[in-house]
């Protein structure tokens, strides 16, 4: 074959593997194009839903990125706890865009006593000052625990306050204002100069604590002491005997009074006499109780050759008919007017006029039936109407 044949079979083999090749590559390259337009749209969603927010916990602030749609999402994504008295700003729940900052700033307890009260009180400044502010303490002038600059942790803190305060000391004829902190009212005196001198005190407690708009006077005391010997009563014991007759009573052993020294105070306050006090008592002699018996027996009524007069007339005509009658010399008593002497002969105890009724008539009886009515010579006929 001449070369003019060959060449132009070979060119035509040429552009039939061109075309052939053509679409082979085609086939191969539209895979990849699939996968490259997929990643471009995924890369676009990733970056529409990626925000750019500021964190600030407790003054601390950051940027950072998130897919978190709202506050609450972020907060779980960042593991932060919030508690009853955390603030959250803006509140869980709000939805999220780029930009936003969310302020998140913990609770922290105070042990607070304020002018002597105690209480605990939640605050989420992380300063002593701060957390003042926040509780509306007033803080001029008052006196603080810790210092005002003092952080606060997540635990918390114990805080005095102690806020300045006005009283008025009225002392020796004067009054002294002053603006006081002071835990006590003895240190709120010295602060106003004045001092109490042996048994001085104030008009309330001097360790108690001192109140706004209080007003106290110094008691300026002096006195002296008194000492008497005073008697001290006896008491009475009243024992039941059947030998004496019943309603009838004999005092068996008299009391004795005892005796006892007693130191008193006499106080003057403020040049003004106040009432003795008892200081002490010492005992010099003891008292003994006065012994009576109370007869308990029974006495009979009637004695034979006695019964039937009229002893009622009698005792009317003798006394009045009065059981405790006494004749003006305090020689006879009762209602037929006895002598003692007499009485105890008859059996009676103590005086006729201390005995019941019924006794005096049984004892006038008996004497009837052994001298008949001479004892009362002027009386006596009563007795036989």
């Amino acid at each position: 074959m001449s070369p003019s044949q060959s060449g132009p079979r070979s060119g035509r083999g040429r552009g039939r593997r061109r075309r052939t090749a053509a679409p082979e590559q085609l086939r191969r390259l539209l895979p990849r194009a699939l996968v490259v337009a997929f990643l471009a749209g995924g890369t676009t969603a990733f970056v529409a839903h990626d925000k750019a927010v500021k964190l600030s916990v407790d003054g601390d602030p950051r940027t950072l990125h998130t897919f978190a749609d709202d506050v609450d999402e972020l907060l779980a994504d960042q593991d932060l706890a919030i508690g009853a008295h955390d603030i959250v700003a803006p509140t869980p729940g709000t939805d999220l865009t780029s930009g936003d900052e969310i302020v998140v700033r913990h609770g922290r307890p105070v042990m607070l006593t304020l002018d002597g009260q105690r209480r605990q009180v939640w605050t989420t400044a992380d300063t002593v000052a701060g957390a003042l502010h926040q509780l509306g303490v007033r803080a001029e002038g008052a006196y603080l625990s810790t210092a005002r600059s003092q952080h606060i942790g997540r635990h918390g803190l114990e805080l005095h306050v102690r806020t300045e305060r006005t009283l008025v000391f009225v002392a020796d004829g004067r009054e002294y204002r002053i603006r006081t902190n002071a835990a006590t009212v003895r240190e709120a005196l010295a602060q106003a100069g004045l001092a109490l001198r042996d048994r001085d005190t104030t008009s309330v407690p001097p360790d108690s604590y001192p109140r706004d708009g209080q007003t106290v006077s110094v008691l300026r005391i002096t006195g002296t002491t008194e000492v008497r010997e005073e008697t001290v009563p006896f008491r009475t014991v009243k024992r039941p005997d059947p030998a004496l007759p019943r309603g009838t009573e004999a005092v068996v052993r008299p009391g004795v009074p005892g005796l006892r020294r007693v130191t008193y105070r006499r106080d003057t306050v403020n040049g003004v006499h106040r009432k003795p006090r008892k200081v002490a008592a010492e005992t010099l002699r003891r008292p003994l109780p006065q012994i009576i018996h109370v007869g308990t027996q029974m006495l009979p009524t009637s004695v034979r050759g006695a019964d039937g007069l009229s002893w009622d007339a009698l005792a009317r005509c003798e006394a009045g008919g009065r059981p405790d009658a006494v004749d003006a010399s305090g020689t006879y008593g009762g209602l037929y007017q006895f002598d003692v002497g007499t009485w105890r002969r008859l059996g009676g105890a103590g005086r006729p006029q201390d005995a019941p009724a019924e006794e005096q008539t049984f004892r006038a009886k008996k004497l009837y039936v052994t001298r008949g009515a001479s004892p009362w010579p002027v009386c006596g006929r009563k007795l036989h109407g």
